[in-house]
């Protein structure tokens, strides 16, 4: 059986895989939707260098 590829090009949620017309529409889902998902791991990324990384001049 094939699928057809319909609204590939739309974006869509990877929590629980809903489709939607824009990148607004996907944001406002999901913080809504999946608001406590997004809060609990906000507190856990942190973007600094890595133990080993070397700055090159």
């Amino acid at each position: 059986m094939v699928l057809p590829l319909v609204d590939e090009h739309k974006p869509k949620c990877y929590m629980c895989h809903e489709g939607f017309e824009n990148l607004e529409e996907l944001r406002d889902h999901q913080n809504t939707e999946h608001k406590d998902f997004f809060e609990s791991h906000e507190k856990q990324i942190s973007r600094g260098p890595a133990p080993g990384d070397v700055t090159v001049f």
